[in-house]
């Protein structure tokens, strides 16, 4: 064999062998890349369980670890973004969020999650256009589907909402959160039985080992089932409409009703910021109605934070020449005994009306007559959106003077003054006014003394605004747990007092109309 040959064959079989060589490189990398994949699926996974049972800071801090492993992964980024918003911290969830979908255009899961943070947040347009792209690249996306059926829920559309959250625990039928929700819609659409079936499924696929919640999810399953073998509940009778005086007193407007075909009438504050109707333990007891059930510890402000939940029925209500039929409610202590205070008209009741609370003539009008409502339809221009929290409370934008941004605040007839949450009494466009008084504040779980005052230099909802109002700064950590999205402080009466203020419950939408406030 020539030198010339040799010299070809050597050649060619180092060119074999490199690429034998570069053949084994590729296969290790590829395995090394399969195992790292696998592995932050696994974690992903992982993750996923501890937050079923509740424990987001073990999934915090096992995703963070991880991240250290595999910088490169995303998903365990955007799964940490997720982890983060359930424990409420949307700004530090965005910033890990945002530049993943913005890098990844076709992450379906980046969209998802962003949009599921700021629906959190309270900002409804961006997330209905982050949710509705991210089912648009990829129709089977659980949390977008579960993301818009909890949007809907909060705007009031709830056929929307149902069949979108039916779509998402048909995707992921596992996901605790989705049935949860689910639970809530069908009772919010007086589908008592569907809701109690729900929230059952909810037991049994979550882990959470929250001995009061799942106390509390037990307790109402039974008063769904009671509810649902009874004829329609808030059924009305007699006239169609009544207007009644009320006595404003500590800025909330109290009304007299009858109970149960009772004739003493009982004092009922017109309260826009509970869900449900409420009577006084003392109340219930002096017209023997009965308790249908127990379950476990609400969450509420004052005290400790906790009180029981009583679950009664009432035959009925007469408010002037109207009569509602059948009506739910808790039954409480009441923490003020000089209140002289017998029971909280809640939204379940109302919202069956067009309702007008009038504080300049002290007056209390619903109806549901065909041509009121026509004429409110009239005037839908001049009215601002309202928002139903998860728990029943109603929610708008409100702007302070100082902040850019507009926050949620709930309108709530049944508080005396407004409130800020803590977070934003921390703001420093805040906290120069607060000011020397600090006040004694009564709530649902009972007394919390020497609470901080503030000024607010201007308070603005929609083109409405008042200078100089009153708040106090309290932790809405417990509120916001229940509803849903981000709730930055509430209306209270102080603010109230200068309007006449008309609800449409079915539209969500509320008209404000400046009144002389009396005193």
């Amino acid at each position: 064999m020539s030198n010339s040959n040799r010299s070809k064959l050597t050649v060619q079989h180092a060119a074999m062998l490199a690429i034998v060589m570069l053949a084994c490189l590729s296969a290790a990398v590829n395995a090394q890349a399969t195992k790292d994949s696998n592995e932050v699926r696994r974690i992903v996974k992982e993750s996923t369980k501890l937050t079923r049972a509740g424990v987001n800071d073990q999934a915090e801090k096992l995703l963070r670890d991880a991240i250290v492993t595999h910088p490169g992964a995303s998903s365990l980024r955007l799964e940490l973004a997720f982890v983060l918003s359930k424990q409420r911290k949307l700004k530090t969830a965005y910033d890990l969020a945002f530049p993943i979908a913005e890098k990844e255009p076709n992450n379906a899961r980046a969209f998802s999650v962003l949009g599921a943070i700021l629906l959190a947040a309270g900002r409804f347009e961006d997330a209905r256009t982050l949710l509705t792209n991210a089912l648009t690249l990829d129709n089977e996306d659980h949390l977008g589907w579960g993301g818009l059926g909890l949007l809907d829920f909060y705007e009031n559309r709830i056929p929307q909402s149902l069949r979108h959250l039916q779509e998402a625990v048909q995707q992921n039928p596992r996901e605790p959160d989705y049935l949860f929700a689910l639970a809530q819609v069908s009772a919010r659409d007086e589908r008592y039985r569907e809701a109690a079936d729900a929230y059952l499924r909810f037991l049994s696929v979550s882990k959470d080992t929250d001995a009061d919640r799942r106390a509390r999810i037990k307790g109402l399953i039974t008063f769904l089932r009671y509810l649902g073998g009874k004829d329609r509940l808030y059924q009305s009778i007699g006239s169609d409409s009544a207007k009644v005086k009320f006595e404003l007193v500590g800025n909330r407007p109290i009304i007299t009703v009858n109970v149960n075909d009772n004739p003493a009438p009982l004092r009922f504050v017109l309260d826009t910021g509970s869900g449900i109707t409420v009577m006084s333990d003392a109340a219930a007891k002096r017209l023997k109605v009965r308790s249908i059930t127990k379950g476990g510890f609400a969450k509420g402000i004052g005290g400790d934070g906790r009180f029981e939940i009583v679950y009664g029925y009432l035959k009925n209500i007469a408010i002037g020449s109207v009569d509602v039929r059948n009506v739910p409610i808790y039954i409480r202590k009441f923490h003020d005994q000089n209140a002289n205070i017998d029971g909280y008209i809640g939204l379940a009741l109302i919202s069956k009306f067009l309702t007008t609370i009038d504080y300049g003539e002290k007056s209390f009008a619903l109806t549901k007559k065909v041509t009121d409502r026509q004429e409110f339809q009239d005037n839908i221009a001049l009215s601002l959106p309202l928002r139903l929290t998860s728990s029943g409370f109603l929610s708008g934008e409100v702007q302070l003077q100082g902040i850019n941004s507009p926050l949620n605040f709930i309108v709530d007839t049944g508080a005396s003054v407004s409130v800020i949450s803590a977070q934003v009494a921390k703001l420093e466009e805040i906290n120069r006014f607060i000011g020397e008084e600090k006040l004694r504040v009564i709530g649902a779980a009972g007394v919390t003394n020497d609470v901080p005052t503030y000024l607010l230099p201007r308070v603005s909802f929609g083109s409405h605004s008042r200078e100089r109002v009153e708040a106090i700064a309290l932790d809405l950590g417990i509120i916001n747990e229940a509803s849903g999205f981000e709730q930055d402080g509430i209306l209270g009466g102080n603010f109230l007092k200068n309007y006449s203020l008309t609800f449409d419950f079915k539209n969500s939408k509320v008209t404000f109309r400046s009144v002389t406030p009396h005193d």
